[in-house]
């Protein structure tokens, strides 16, 4: 869960522990979808296994609250048709794509089974199952017009196998630079930034505004 917040606000405000946010409950407005909203840029969270129809507050069976942000802060979780019109079921996120109603921001969270944290039948093998879910799901998303008309695409983990990482990241866009790894040091906070200066909000948030962009693995950038 820290390291998610660390995604949306630059920060774990302190935080150490996975609890959910009925636990934890952060007042502070400075964080990304704020700055988003007030910008005027569209935004949803597709979280798989949400039913929809309330704030998912509550971990409960393959949904995990602590891989969900969003709703940890205050601003989010206080209203219930703000919350529940931006965190939406993954299974949505075709129709939305196809019909071309998909938001400019879009964060997407597997399951248990399927982010390679659990082992889950059928076949009872973590990485396979992640493996599995993105061989599904990335298709559907480079075959959009939102991604083929200057989106991009990170896949990240949100932490490494021990220690401080290191912590995947794929970068897929029709401006990325192809087959290109970098050796450059970045954090979950130079993700951070890098969504930041693509949508053009300020301030940087956090740990954001001392860390490097993503801008090398871009032949074009913002």
């Amino acid at each position: 869960m820290p390291n998610y917040l660390w995604l949306e606000a630059g920060t774990n405000f302190g935080m150490t522990d996975d609890a959910d946010p009925t636990v934890h409950v952060i007042h502070s407005k400075r964080h990304l979808v704020t700055l988003l909203d007030q910008a005027h840029v569209s935004w949803k969270a597709y979280e798989e296994d949400i039913s929809g129809s309330d704030c998912p507050l509550r971990s409960a069976a393959l949904y995990a609250a602590k891989h969900n942000p969003f709703v940890y802060f205050a601003n989010v979780q206080n209203s219930t048709f703000y919350c529940s019109a931006h965190e939406r079921p993954y299974g949505e996120l075709a129709g939305d794509l196809r019909d071309h109603r998909a938001p400019r921001y879009v964060f997407i969270t597997p399951n248990l089974c399927n982010d390679m944290h659990n082992t889950c039948s059928p076949i009872h093998d973590s990485i396979a199952q992640g493996d599995t879910w993105l061989k599904r799901s990335v298709p559907m998303i480079l075959g959009s017009k939102a991604y083929k008309h200057g989106g991009v695409l990170f896949i990240t983990w949100d932490e490494g196998e021990g220690g401080d990482g290191p912590i995947g990241l794929i970068a897929m866009s029709p401006y990325t630079r192809k087959g290109y790894a970098s050796t450059r040091h970045y954090t979950h906070s130079s993700t951070l930034r890098t969504i930041e200066e693509i949508f053009d909000v300020r301030p940087l948030l956090g740990d954001a505004a001392h860390a490097s962009d993503l801008r090398s693995l871009f032949t074009t950038f913002p």
